[in-house]
């Protein structure tokens, strides 16, 4: 059957960096003998300003009959009064990955050749681990409120959400993955030195499950250390487990000593095939620079390769595989052109390098 995607170009630069994606796809498809079908959904900031829709859970139900989501970019311009309050990034983000348990969020780092990292010194070849961020508890769950708002006696509080079932799934993922990769390393990351209940929580169920991957080496990081290291010696990660805030943060750093937000692709998946995983470039809508073909799809096109070898994973389906590793090594052959420029003003526009990927792929 045809792989089945529901598409979300969303605003600013979404749907631009999509377009290049769907074509990287087309092109890689059709040479590993991949099928493929794609719908077109309008959830955005764009659409919620002019009709007050933003995603519901009828909506919820029709983007269950899919196999992955493809998502672009969504958010308006910065504070538009009409998006106070996260209006977006709850509405739409939180819910998809919440509504269609994505409680796994996939985050690779890695530097590609001709990518400049702020790290002195680094190469690709001490740059190269993959951040694996529980997704769908912790501080983002919304537990919590406020009493007295606007008084000097203000309180607010907001409540760190550890439950066992979420923190062993997200760790079981976890160790697969890293028994997959040649070094065969897992470090937790979190702060139990001041988190004693959320942080036992993790700290146990990965001590415990550890026992069952005697395969796998381990290592523990406070995430300040974390932070620290990614910095200075990336070179000592291979696998990251970390629970949803913690990984929010970290993996953006990832991002920036990868060569920045333009290349940084992302998954938040379904492992369990229950529902569709989404992928997305972590770069925001960008409003600034919407409509001039200036935007770098390098992710958009990277997320797409992710999907389709993780989708292909989950649906057993080897010619998604095929296309995804393809379109991952076309990336690769790719970046060397911006050696010594950075992509958002190397000269190319948006549609140059969806083209250069598309040759690549041979």
């Amino acid at each position: 059957m045809p792989l089945n995607l529901a598409v979300i170009g969303g605003d600013g630069i979404g749907p631009e960096v999509t377009q290049q994606a769907l074509e990287v796809l087309a092109a890689a498809a059709g040479a590993a003998g991949l099928t493929y079908k794609t719908t077109e959904f309008p959830f955005s900031a764009t659409h919620f300003i002019a009709t007050g829709h933003i995603l519901d859970d009828d909506d919820i139900a029709e983007l269950k009959a899919y196999d992955a989501i493809v998502l672009g970019a969504v958010g308006g311009q910065p504070n538009d009064p009409r998006l106070a309050g996260g209006v977006i990034e709850k509405g739409i983000l939180l819910k998809l990955r919440f509504d269609l348990d994505q409680y796994i969020n996939l985050r690779p780092v890695k530097l590609y050749d001709g990518i400049d990292t702020p790290l002195k010194g680094k190469t690709s070849k001490d740059i190269d681990f993959v951040c694996v961020r529980e997704n769908t508890e912790d501080l983002y769950c919304g537990l919590g409120g406020i009493m007295r708002k606007g008084t000097p006696h203000e309180v607010a509080n907001q409540t760190m959400v550890a439950t066992r079932f979420g923190v062993e799934r997200c760790i079981r993922y976890a160790f697969e993955l890293a028994r997959t990769r040649p070094r065969k390393h897992l470090t937790l990351v979190h702060k139990t030195n001041v988190l004693n209940f959320a942080g036992d929580t993790w700290h146990r169920a990965f001590k415990e499950i550890a026992e069952e991957y005697t395969d796998v080496e381990t290592g523990y990081h406070h995430v300040d250390a974390c932070c620290m290291y990614m910095v200075s010696q990336p070179e000592c990660y291979d696998v990251i487990v970390v629970p949803n805030m913690f990984g929010d943060i970290i993996t953006d750093l990832g991002a920036a000593i990868a060569g920045g937000m333009g290349i940084a692709a992302s998954g938040n998946l379904n492992p369990d095939g229950t529902a569709p995983s989404m992928f997305e470039p972590v770069h925001g809508s960008a409003p600034d620079i919407a409509g001039q073909n200036l935007a770098n799809p390098i992710a958009a096109i990277d997320s797409m390769g992710l999907l389709l070898r993780e989708v292909g994973r989950i649906k057993g389906e080897p010619a998604a595989v095929k296309a995804g590793q393809n379109i991952g090594v076309a990336v690769q052959r790719v970046t060397p052109a911006f050696a010594g420029e950075k992509l958002d003003r190397s000269g190319y526009f948006t549609t140059d390098i969806g083209r250069m990927v598309i040759d690549a792929l041979g």
